[in-house]
């Protein structure tokens, strides 16, 4: 369905004007704004079987079962699941064979008078296709960042309805579906972290490459899902976590891209006096890092291929569009406040020091680097094999511009740039896009250069053949 209505009002009368769509609304936390759109617009007793809000815990236990947090995916899930079997067990036999039911639902902790820190909260409907079908389900987290509690009200009722709408009349085009969820909305205002599809209306959906849309669109900074595929809230996996990120292409990971992550997270973990259980690894794929060519297109099937190999080795998979490796400190830590570290090659670490990826700060590669360590962050760095000189090159011996030699000796001497000296030296001579190109070419000797469960893997489903994915230079 092209999707030219576009205004919360129009959607709404759209929507009662449907003699074939019928439904329940429940909200908690921030008012009935979803609600309120229905009203407005006029006909919504034609749509509307219940609107409600439970806002006492005692009330919302009451019907709904206790939930250790009330602003939560087990909160949004017990909603969808008790509204919808409501609407089931009291209408179903009396409805007509063409009438939809659809339950929304959202729990929301909002900025208020007591609460004066950014929002966020959990939206969902369960919707069916098709009458007496089994229903499709949609659930997505939010962060709020409006000024005061009517931005962040205004930001939820339109919001809703925009969900409700595209579940109803978009569940067949992803892309149309997303991109109109922020329909009417702000980007400042909202950010969409977490999206997830479930139902036989999505059963040719990848909730993956849903994540992944959501960070190409600008709906969200950042998505994380583990190594099941499953998409994970943020907020939730870092919450007193130590975090060790790993950037890379993954194309594909090599011996040496794990023995740098497992070096640098015994040398974390030693230096911090914290268990491996304590620090939650994330493989990090920038937006740059998938696009082909700088052309901001991206091959699915190739971050499919990346993908499925980093979760089939079990690690959890970060998608952001944080190119500057500040941003995505202080991401990282908006969420924790333990220590984080990145582990990265000397390339990387050569590359931090190009002062054009600063040219926009005002405060240029100084400001950059006070945010990027700002909270004790360390790079853990491996070093590499000098292609001239077959020598080993540490942190000690990297070669920079004069101006930027007393910068760099201060990061040394303050611990924030430490030396991977455990790293296989074997591995070092490992490089992963000539990697791609043996396999590309099915030249013999690539298996030797990664891991035997990740050749395998390629070996198994084809993965980065041309037939794939067309070789970039």
């Amino acid at each position: 369905m092209k999707n030219d209505t576009q205004t919360p009002h129009q959607k709404a009368l759209a929507i009662n004007l449907d003699t074939n769509k019928y439904g329940s609304i429940a909200e908690i936390g921030a008012g009935q704004e979803t609600a309120r759109w229905f009203f407005r617009a006029g006909g919504a007793a034609g749509t509307i079987a219940k609107t409600m809000s439970a806002y006492d815990m005692k009330f919302s236990d009451a019907i709904y079962g206790k939930s250790p947090r009330y602003v939560s995916r087990e909160r949004i899930s017990a909603m969808l699941d008790h509204e919808f079997q409501l609407l089931l067990e009291r209408l179903d036999e009396s409805r007509s064979d063409t009438r939809c039911f659809f339950s929304f639902a959202n729990t929301v902790a909002a900025r208020s008078f007591t609460h004066k820190t950014d929002g966020h909260g959990w939206l969902g409907v369960r919707f069916e296709t098709q009458a007496h079908e089994p229903p499709s389900s949609i659930i997505l987290h939010v962060n709020l960042h409006g000024k005061n509690n009517i931005q962040d009200q205004e930001t939820l009722g339109v919001l809703g309805i925009n969900l409700i709408y595209a579940a109803l009349y978009l569940n067949q085009d992803p892309d149309a579906f997303l991109l109109s969820l922020v329909d009417q909305l702000f980007s400042e205002s909202v950010e969409i972290d977490l999206i997830d599809f479930s139902g036989p209306a999505f059963s040719q959906v990848d909730n993956r490459l849903m994540a992944l849309r959501l960070v190409q669109h600008g709906l969200s900074s950042a998505a994380l899902f583990s190594a099941e595929g499953k998409i994970i809230q943020i907020a939730d996996a870092l919450w007193k976590k130590s975090v060790l990120v790993e950037r890379s292409r993954f194309r594909p990971p090599t011996k040496l891209t794990l023995d740098l992550s497992d070096c640098a997270l015994h040398r974390f973990t030693e230096e911090q006096n914290i268990s491996d259980d304590e620090v939650l690894v994330l493989s990090e794929m920038t937006l740059c890092d998938l696009e082909a060519d700088n052309q901001s297109d991206i091959d699915t099937d190739d971050f499919l291929c990346r993908v499925n190999i980093l979760c089939g080795l079990g690690k959890h998979v970060l998608i952001s569009n944080y190119g500057e490796f500040f941003r995505l400190a202080q991401y990282l830590f908006s969420y924790t406040k333990n220590p984080v570290a990145i582990a990265m090659g000397l390339p990387s670490l050569r590359d931090l020091f190009n002062e054009k990826y600063y040219a926009n700060l005002p405060g240029g590669i100084l400001e950059s680097f006070g945010r990027l360590f700002k909270h004790d962050l360390r790079l853990y760095v491996c070093p590499e094999i000098d292609k001239d000189s077959d020598e080993l090159v540490s942190i000690n011996e990297l070669q920079l511009e004069s101006h930027l030699r007393h910068l760099y000796d201060y990061l040394l001497e303050n611990n924030f740039v430490r030396n991977l000296d455990c790293v296989n030296e074997d591995y070092l001579k490992i490089h992963s896009d000539e990697i791609l190109h043996m396999i590309r070419q099915n030249i013999p000797g690539w298996e030797d250069a990664v891991p035997q469960q990740v050749a395998s893997m390629i070996k198994k489903h084809a993965y980065f053949s041309d037939s794939n994915s067309k070789e970039r230079s």
